[in-house]
């Protein structure tokens, strides 16, 4: 895979290089949060660029695939494919490499939040810095997720201490010259505070779908879907079990890694292996078998996070032509005509939903799984996630000299999030 790799790079002028500091510091050579990347373009050099992210897509062994299980691997190469095609060199690093020094001068550094600050403080000064962000604000997130312990501590008289989603904390927003983030305004809004203009890109997506032709609406309009990863109380998994407990009528498929969170399993375990109408599935792979015949016997997801910054496992439902059911802070825009967006995360406000949903005509329900799956075609794919951070990044560089000096903020301020 790794030779694939060098070739289709190589298609863009781009030969890449190795190098682990490790091998010669007696340190574990096979970690690969050490390795060093180098991508050097034959296009007209315009610089360096320096990218904190994932290493994965450019360290794999032939024959290894690239990892489908989140969409940030796939996102690591094209940011580094846009700053090349633009003509810079390009230097990756993994986004916890906590012992990186930069050896030379970056034009520009683009980072996730993990590290940013210690990075950026090492660079030369005129090195212009764009964090990526892929979550809400770490002081919104983390108060969100420890109030949804609380309300649960307050329903239930038990304390629960694993299935919190906290981001460490972290300044990068403030050490950053521009953001980008890949979420709507909810998310967007959580770093307002800082001043600092930010663009919004629109979330990939591990896999498309085809359109489920066959699929009978009239039979599967009373079935949901959650999914999601680990942090279930963050995720209203907890609110999602109590809203279905109460509606026998309306079938709910549990797909998660239960193995995770055996506190939150022993709390709703009767909700989630004695009640009839509830069904736990489990983790499941978005590629398999199993995951197939769930969208294809269901009509929707029931995703009541919150804070994220934009719902990958949602937006894979939508690819797979599930209506959407959200809260406003999972950080993913749906229309009205395709989605309910929830105006709280109460039980009774999701049991009100799924109930208006399904009670919907199955032509009309048939309408919105179609524009729900078109409208995750149109915008939430690896192409439109490329097309749209290029035009960001070339609306930044465009703006400043060869030797980094800033000549036109307001063109950049032009396009990012007010």
């Amino acid at each position: 895979m790794e030779d694939v790799i060098k070739q289709v790079f190589r298609k863009f002028g781009i030969e890449i290089t190795r190098y682990n500091p490790l091998q010669r510091t007696g340190f574990n050579p096979l970690s690969h949060i050490n390795e060093f990347i180098n991508l050097k373009t034959e296009n007209a050099n315009k610089g360096n660029m320096l990218l904190s992210f994932i290493t994965e897509p450019f360290l794999l062994k032939p024959g290894e695939p690239l990892s489908t299980a989140h969409t940030n691997p796939g996102d690591s190469v094209q940011i580094a494919k846009a700053f090349i095609d633009l003509g810079h060199n390009v230097d990756v690093i993994h986004y916890r490499n906590e012992t990186f020094i930069p050896k030379i001068e970056y034009s520009f550094f683009v980072g996730a939040r993990t590290n940013f600050a210690r990075i950026a403080k090492l660079l030369n000064k005129d090195c212009v810095k764009i964090v990526h962000l892929d979550t809400a604000h770490w002081v919104f997130n983390n108060y969100s997720s420890y109030r949804r312990t609380l309300e649960l501590q307050q329903r239930r008289g038990v304390t629960i201490r694993e299935s919190q989603r906290i981001i460490e904390q972290n300044l990068a927003i403030e050490y950053a010259d521009y953001a980008t983030i890949v979420g709507n305004d909810f998310t967007a809004n959580t770093y307002q505070y800082a001043q600092k203009p930010i663009f919004q890109i629109p979330h990939t997506t591990c896999g498309v779908y085809p359109w489920p032709e066959n699929k009978n609406y009239e039979t599967c309009r009373k079935r949901y879907i959650w999914l999601g990863s680990s942090g279930f109380v963050h995720k209203g998994l907890d609110l999602v079990l109590d809203a279905f407990s109460e509606m026998p009528d309306y079938h709910l498929y549990v797909c998660g890694p239960m193995d995770r969170e055996p506190d939150f399993v022993k709390i709703y375990y009767k909700e989630l292996y004695e009640t009839p109408n509830i069904h736990s599935v489990g983790w499941v792979d978005v590629d398999g078998q199993k995951f197939m015949e769930l969208i294809n016997t269901c009509i929707g997801i029931i995703y009541p996070s919150c804070a994220e910054c934009g719902a990958g496992n949602a937006i894979t439902c939508m690819h797979a032509g599930l209506i959407p059911i959200l809260s406003y802070e999972s950080g993913t825009d749906v229309s009205d005509d395709f989605g309910v967006i929830l105006k709280d995360c109460s039980v009774e406000t999701i049991k009100h939903s799924i109930q208006t949903v399904s009670c919907l005509p199955s032509e009309t329900l048939k309408q919105m799984s179609r524009k729900a799956w078109e409208f995750a075609r149109a915008n939430h794919t690896r192409e439109k996630f490329a097309e749209e951070y290029k035009k960001v990044i070339l609306n930044i560089t465009s703006s400043y000299s060869e030797k980094g000096k800033l000549l036109d903020q307001n063109l950049v301020q032009r396009d990012a999030f007010a």
